[in-house]
């Protein structure tokens, strides 16, 4: 048996200015708090680009945090906004399911906690694509920094306890992809670990 991957950094670097103009092009989107509100102190937002598919009509709170989803999912509309973005998605060789930009606005902390059985050990996997603010954000996993850049793409296991926080003057937006794993994937994250 493999040793648990706590992160990893991917083969892959994305146009950061690219990312940024797609950003700006999402300005007046409805963003919407984070639902998950007795776990993080400050402002926390996410917009939603792909949703179950049963959800693309529904309301953003359903397309931004689905539970018991299934393995039917479509990109919504807004992605056709973000060519760069669409960009980092076609990179992928692998099954996508939800897809979401997260901001995490100056001073704002996201506290210990962990997202049960989300690791590659259990089938699905969380990436997390920095876009800006990434250098002032102390992001732990199993205790330990990830040195998470803007354009890299991150492997973060989720399951074990893991932490933000926003040290900075500006948002801190990663691009957060979460996969199911396949053989392709299997294989970057564990020769990247």
């Amino acid at each position: 048996m493999s040793a648990v991957i706590a992160f990893a950094k991917l083969p892959a670097v994305f146009d950061v200015n690219g990312l940024n103009r797609d950003l700006g092009s999402l300005e007046s989107e409805s963003w919407i708090e984070h639902v998950n509100k007795r776990d993080y102190q400050g402002g926390w937002d996410v917009l939603p680009l792909r949703c179950p598919r049963k959800f693309l009509e529904q309301h953003v709170i359903l397309q931004s945090f689905a539970i018991e989803a299934g393995d039917d999912w479509a990109n919504l509309p807004v992605l056709e906004l973000c060519p760069a973005i669409a960009a980092v998605l076609d990179y992928f060789q692998c099954p996508l399911k939800a897809v979401r930009l997260m901001r995490l606005n100056p001073g704002a902390y996201i506290q210990p906690h962990r997202d049960k059985e989300l690791a590659i050990e259990y089938g699905e996997a969380r990436i997390h694509l920095p876009i800006c603010g990434a250098e002032q954000v102390e992001f732990l996993v199993d205790g330990k920094i990830v040195p998470m850049g803007a354009g890299e793409l991150w492997y973060l296991n989720a399951d074990m306890e893991h932490s933000v926080r926003n040290n900075g003057t500006g948002a801190r937006v990663n691009l957060v992809i979460d996969c199911t794993v396949n053989a392709w994937l299997k294989l970057i994250i564990e020769s990247n670990g």
